[in-house]
């Protein structure tokens, strides 16, 4: 079997709940050729996937164009969406095409909907996997403009022609689809470096390591605000201006991505799947930004204040130096147990009934 696997570009949070299903599908099924087409860097693919693969460095979907981490450009999304679908059969018919260029067998996308209306138009099987897509997304911010009903009148039945759309918890509903199908959450898993991390930054055994991560998408803060106090020790994106003593690109750290996670005392982020689901599959808290116009926040909100230790702070807070403040209320709640997240084997058991 030649399996395309899509895999959107808007973040990391997409890759973050596709690679498990992936890793986990070819340790199945290591016959499978797997064909990862996305705008990620094969960098970030290659630091998630744990199998052979070749990736096609194309974009999927036009997701939503973004000011930073956690506001959406409206006007620059707007047009992307009105060229996107200017001519939508031809869209398809060419997407169609493509996939049989690429001699693959069969799709599976998380969550762009055009591959899915390109492979029923070739005949071929399909599943997407997200725990949101861009139907209700783009309904949210763009359904009250001219000609917004079409445009989803066609992303409606791209996602409806799929054998399933697989949604992993915790996810939005999606009661305008009708072949979902409810799976475990899915996590990738790390190991817990700690001592290793702090011998290799030369910071005291007894600091407490903040991992700050927006999801891959653009975010910047002062370096002097994070400073904090005393035993705090920030990990933050690569590229970004750091305090001697006080805080560390990422890659200083010599570890995978997800192995600062699983070594993280705190992981400070925006409301996002791969962030609060891999936190509380390791038990690391969360302190996280507000972030209310998203319409996938609810439900990521309300799973991590069930699950796991959490706390909002406001984003005047954070650039003002409130974190130190912020953290020891999060660490003073109480602790609560890593979330079982399996449902990159669950998926893997659909996928292959419905690939059959």
């Amino acid at each position: 079997m030649r399996l395309l696997a899509c895999v959107s570009h808007h973040g990391l949070g997409h890759l973050a709940q596709t690679a498990p299903v992936l890793n986990a599908l070819l340790a199945r099924r290591p016959d499978i050729r797997l064909l990862v087409r996305s705008a990620l860097p094969r960098a970030a693919l290659a630091g998630r996937l744990r199998v052979p693969f070749e990736h096609l460095p194309e974009a999927v979907d036009c997701g939503f164009l973004m000011h930073d981490a956690i506001r959406v450009d409206l006007a620059a999304s707007q047009a992307a969406y009105a060229a996107f679908h200017a001519d939508w059969p031809a869209r398809v018919a060419g997407e169609a095409d493509r996939l049989r260029a690429l001699a693959v067998d069969r799709v599976f996308s998380n969550v762009a909907y055009l591959p899915l209306a390109g492979a029923a138009r070739a005949g071929l099987p399909a599943v997407a996997l997200c725990s949101l897509n861009w139907l209700d997304i783009h309904r949210h911010y763009l359904g009250d403009l001219p000609g917004a009903e079409v445009v989803a009148g066609q992303v409606r039945d791209a996602y409806r022609s799929a054998r399933a759309f697989l949604r992993p918890d915790p996810a939005m509903p999606m009661t305008a689809l009708d072949n979902t199908l409810s799976i475990p959450p899915i996590a990738l898993l790390g190991q817990r470096r700690g001592a290793a991390i702090r011998r290799r930054l030369g910071v005291p055994d007894g600091s407490r390591l903040v991992l700050l991560g927006m999801g891959g998408i653009d975010y910047h803060l002062d370096a002097g605000a994070l400073a904090g106090e005393g035993e705090l020790v920030w990990l933050v994106p690569d590229g970004w201006a750091t305090v001697p003593g006080r805080s560390y690109n990422f890659a200083r750290a010599g570890v995978a991505f997800i192995d600062l996670v699983a070594s993280a005392d705190a992981l400070v982020t925006k409301p996002g799947y791969g962030g609060f689901v891999e936190a509380a599959a390791h038990g690391v808290p969360v302190l996280y930004l507000p972030r209310e116009d998203w319409p996938e926040t609810p439900w990521l909100a309300a799973w991590l204040e069930a699950h796991g230790r959490a706390l909002r702070i406001g984003e005047e807070a954070l650039r003002g130096g409130g974190a130190a403040a912020a953290l020891a209320a999060l660490w003073a709640l109480p602790a609560r147990p890593p979330v079982q997240a399996d449902g990159a084997e669950v998926a893997v058991r659909r996928l292959l009934e419905l690939f059959c």
